[in-house]
């Protein structure tokens, strides 16, 4: 009698099972399951809350919506999601298709590395104090990807056109349905080229870039979940330094007097230093973490 009440308990408690029990049996499997954090969320508990939320098609969250009842159905989805995330150690992000950066939300899938970049902070001020916004006009966004640098660009600088460039026809395929997302099509113009290549004499006030920074031993070494992005945005040769070597050859003949040029070189910040000792970088910091960003002026190029 004993073992058949428990039983019935058992079965009573996950049928109502809440959306924040969800969330904790999720994390808990993922923290066991040592997947990678680190394409939009850094922890477990946030990870498997976008999961869960994507599963059950929620509201945005709050108190009421984690307390929210749940049935078994409902269950089933998260807990499936959840196994696609652990098995395939495919990014969070990658699963549900969209993710936020700069405040505003984007669809994202392979086609283009997942939107995680600190230059997100600098966007939001407009990129102050190293330039006057009020004065931009013109930016150009080397690597766009799926285009979130170049349309949180234009919307946090609304009197400025922006030029948005990739090698890859497929992000630049996903770009544009961000950009027509965001209704910026007027504003925002997407064009296939390989660095500098097809922008012939263009100028700029503001040379930004989040290009491929990864060297060859670390591209090994990366956890699973890198695997699903496209190496195009990741290997830059052997020392990792490729194309940051193309973009501070190359950006001087394209800003204006007065311009800058912000760059991400994520982890080989050092190597970067090393190679072009001459160069007098400001590495940025930032409030919500993140590093490897480096600011230089037209004159100084």
């Amino acid at each position: 009698m004993n073992k058949v009440s428990h039983k019935h308990s058992r079965s009573r408690g996950t049928q109502s099972a809440t959306v924040q029990d969800l969330v904790a049996r999720g994390a808990r499997r993922l923290t066991r399951a040592r997947v990678f954090f680190g394409h939009g969320t850094d922890n477990a508990w946030d990870e498997s809350a976008a999961l869960v939320w994507h599963a059950l098609g929620l509201p945005a969250p709050s108190a009421r919506v984690y307390a929210r009842a749940t049935t078994p159905g409902q269950q089933r989805q998260a807990r499936e999601l959840i196994t696609r995330r652990i098995r395939e150690r495919t990014p969070a992000v990658y699963l549900t298709g969209t993710t936020w950066f700069a405040g505003l939300r984007f669809r994202t899938d392979p086609r283009a590395l997942i939107p995680r970049s600190p230059i997100a902070e600098l966007i939001a001020r407009g990129y102050a104090p190293w330039i006057d916004p009020r004065r931009v006009r013109r930016v150009l966004d080397i690597g766009t990807g799926s285009g979130c640098i170049a349309i949180a660009t234009a919307k946090a600088l609304p009197r400025a056109r922006v030029d948005a460039v990739d090698i890859s026809p497929a992000a630049l395929t996903l770009a544009a349905e961000n950009v027509r997302h965001h209704r910026l099509g007027s504003r925002v113009r997407l064009i296939e080229s390989d660095y500098f290549s097809a922008l012939k004499a263009e100028r700029y006030d503001i040379i930004v870039s989040n290009p491929p920074y990864v060297g060859a031993r670390e591209l090994r070494s990366l956890p699973a979940e890198y695997a699903h992005e496209p190496r195009l945005a990741l290997a830059a040769g052997p020392d990792g330094l490729d194309a940051v070597r193309v973009i501070l050859k190359d950006a001087g003949r394209h800003l204006n007097a007065g311009g800058i040029l912000i760059v991400e070189v994520g982890n080989t910040e050092r190597a970067v230093r090393r190679a072009f000792a001459r160069l007098p970088f400001t590495w940025l910091t930032f409030e919500r973490g993140g590093g490897g960003v480096f600011v230089l002026t037209a004159e100084q190029l």
